[in-house]
């Protein structure tokens, strides 16, 4: 069921293809975090675990540790932008995207440590990363939609 709605693209309501972008996102956010976090326990020497994805307590900076999870972190926004580009191509979805991806992750977070983040650090990281992804990417889409308008419309005719 297509729906013209006067605005460059047609729009279609397929839940499928949402619900498969959201598992993509995911994917992209826990393989990407992983992997950042492989590199920077590398870097350290320090063991690997799931604590340094999903413990509140180890976002701090009080050491190389907490900095390098912060910087995994980091560097995963912008890896989720990327994602945002090539998954979703849409400028007004990324902040859903976005929002959805951390919204899962704050679940996996709760589930992990059994109660609610209240660790400050935490949730002013994941703010940090959420505008860090969402801003991107909408950069990225804006620059690959407005790249399709095609601006020259053919031979003038004079009349």
């Amino acid at each position: 069921m297509k729906k013209l709605t006067g605005q460059f693209r047609n729009t279609t309501w397929d839940p499928l293809l949402i619900i498969c972008q959201i598992v993509a996102m995911q994917c992209v956010f826990y393989v990407g975090l992983g992997l950042w976090m492989l590199v920077m326990n590398v870097l350290v020497g320090s063991s690997r675990s799931l604590d340094h994805l999903f413990k509140y307590e180890e976002i701090h900076v009080r050491d190389a540790n907490g900095k390098l999870v912060i910087a995994a972190f980091v560097l995963n926004a912008l890896l989720g932008a990327l994602g945002l580009w090539f998954i979703v191509q849409r400028t007004k979805q990324c902040l859903d995207f976005t929002c959805t991806a951390h919204f899962f992750h704050l679940l996996a977070c709760w589930y992990y440590n059994a109660h609610f983040p209240s660790a400050f650090s935490w949730w002013l990281l994941n703010v940090a990363c959420i505008t860090i992804m969402c801003v991107c990417g909408e950069f990225l889409c804006m620059r690959t939609e407005l790249q399709a308008i095609p601006l020259n419309l053919g031979p003038k005719v004079d009349l």
